[in-house]
Formats: structure tokens, C-alpha cells, sequence
């Protein structure tokens, strides 16, 4: 993983204001800086808000950005039982937390499960998505297509079939999930995962992501309505870059899709600069 330069947590801490949105009793936590349009920005697995440090610092001068904890994580509420991380109520999170900050409609960024909720966001709450940003989440379409015809993808998810078996979370741990995490930032990290339900995290894999054995076909959702932002890092081996393959057909809109060479998995942290600044002359355009 190729690192770049850290935003100080304590200089953001003091910057950011903190607050929580309430999505049908399950409370969610959010960090926010900056002022204009809105943008959401959800992270994925393993992570919290923190992990859009370098895109909250980049878009702060011209937006309001908006940087959740997904529903297990850190400060929002961990409700017990695998139904409860449906992607429906997933995504009921993100609407509920722009209805709570007084906005129609937002831009949406996620990562990983991230963007996997961003997506669905963006599929079946159109009316509230203003454009679409992607970071290492090729679209399900995609990816189970992969997973049902790639060898190389197959192997590559032992990881999600792992996660997927009972008792899973009991051999995790905070300072287990922070070594895939920049060394700098490795104490803040286990700090926010002491603070979340791995068993929660695990759910996430357990109610949404696709089982053996695999199919190409699976539920039929509408074609994405609004412009879309995609990067990827093809250093990632979780999510290999075969599912971008036939994206376009799965969106009515103009896509513009990044690929970064040296970056891996966490690929807003790896080329920060250049996914900070593509994001923001991107948005400037549309």
C-alpha cells in the first residue's frame, strides 16, 4: 500500500461537529465540515468516518461534507441479529441522514460496503441523489458475474465466505483490524473499533453479500439515473477489476471511471491528492 501524508486527527477533530441522525430508533453518527451542497460520504469494511479525512479536508471549502458511521461502527447504535444490516435499512440510514440535516437531495460518496449502500441509495431513492461517487465497489451486477465465472474472483472472496460463517467476529480484533490501516493512524482506529460490534460488521457479509453457489443473475434492480464518479485501485485483490466490465450498461447517465494503477483496496488513501482534486473539478463540471 503506497501511503500519503495524514491528515492530524486532532486538527480535524476540532474542526468537524459531530451529530446523529435517528433512522427508525437505530441512532446514527455523523461528522460534518464545511458549507454548501451536501455530500454523504459512507465507508466501508473496516473502518468509520474518519477514513474521509483527506476528502473532507479537499471539499470542505466548497460543500458540506457529511461523513457517517454506518449502523456497528464506532458512535452510531449496534442493534443486535443479521436482519437488522439489511441493505434496505442500510440505505434508510443515508436518507434519514439527509432528511435530519434539512436537505432534498445530496451527492453521495461511498467505499467498499460504502459503496455497495451508495449504490442502492442511488438505485431505489433516486429523487435524493444529485450525482454518485464510487470507491473500490464495482457495481453488483458486476461482481456477480465475477463471482460466478472468475476462478481468480472465487478464490479471492475466501475472505467474505469466512466472514459469512457463524461465530466469525469471535476471531477479530481491534488491533487485528488496524494493521490494514496507515501505522499513523492505527490508534485512532483501534480506538473506534473498541468502540463497534464486530459481530455487526460481520452481518454486513452475512445478510447481503451474494452465497455459494454462485449465480451471474440476482434480483433485477433499476439502471442508475444520475451521473457517476468511479474509482478503483487495481492493487485490490478483495474486489478484482474484472467487474467493471459492462458498468455502463447499468446507468442512464455520463460515467467517468478512474483507475489507479498503484493503488490498492483503500484507494482514496492511497492516491489522496488525485482522488481529492478528480472529485473535486468532477463536481464542478456537472
Amino acid at each position: 500500500m503506497t501511503l500519503v501524508a495524514s491528515v492530524s486527527a486532532a486538527d480535524l477533530e476540532k474542526r468537524v461537529q459531530h451529530g446523529h441522525a435517528d433512522s427508525n430508533g437505530v441512532k446514527i453518527h455523523y461528522a460534518t465540515l464545511g458549507s454548501g451542497p451536501l455530500v454523504v460520504m459512507i465507508h466501508g469494511f473496516p473502518d468509520y468516518w474518519y477514513s474521509w479525512r483527506h476528502q473532507m479536508e479537499a471539499l470542505a471549502g466548497k460543500f458540506q461534507v457529511v461523513a457517517i458511521d454506518q449502523r456497528g461502527y464506532n458512535l452510531s447504535d449496534k442493534p443486535k441479529g443479521v436482519e437488522n444490516y439489511d441493505m434496505k435499512l442500510l440505505a434508510g440510514d443515508v436518507l434519514a441522514v439527509i432528511k435530519h440535516l434539512g436537505k432534498e437531495k445530496a451527492t453521495i460518496a461511498g467505499h467498499d460496503w460504502g459503496g455497495a449502500v451508495a449504490w442502492s441509495v442511488a438505485m431505489f431513492a433516486p429523487q435524493v441523489v444529485e450525482r454518485l461517487i464510487i470507491v473500490n465497489l464495482p457495481h453488483m451486477n458486476g461482481l456477480r458475474r465475477e463471482l460466478a465465472a472468475n476462478p481468480e474472483q472465487q478464490k479471492n472472496s475466501q475472505y467474505a465466505r469466512n466472514f459469512q460463517r457463524e461465530g466469525a467476529h469471535l476471531k477479530i480484533t481491534a488491533e487485528g483490524l488496524a494493521s490494514l490501516v496507515p501505522e499513523a493512524e492505527r490508534a485512532h482506529y483501534i480506538e473506534a473499533y473498541k468502540r463497534s460490534d464486530f459481530e455487526a460488521m460481520l452481518n454486513y457479509y452475512k445478510r447481503n453479500y451474494p452465497r455459494e453457489p454462485y449465480s451471474a443473475g440476482g434480483p433485477p434492480v433499476p439502471n442508475v439515473k444520475m451521473p457517476v464518479l468511479m474509482f478503483h485501485g487495481l492493487k485490490d485483490t478483495a474486489l478484482l477489476p474484472g467487474a467493471l466490465n459492462d458498468t455502463w450498461k447499468w446507468i442512464d447517465a455520463p460515467l467517468t471511471l478512474v483507475t489507479i494503477p498503484n493503488a490498492g483496496h483503500w484507494s482514496h488513501w492511497d492516491a489522496a491528492e488525485l482522488v481529492s482534486k478528480t472529485m473535486l473539478n468532477w463536481l464542478a463540471q456537472q
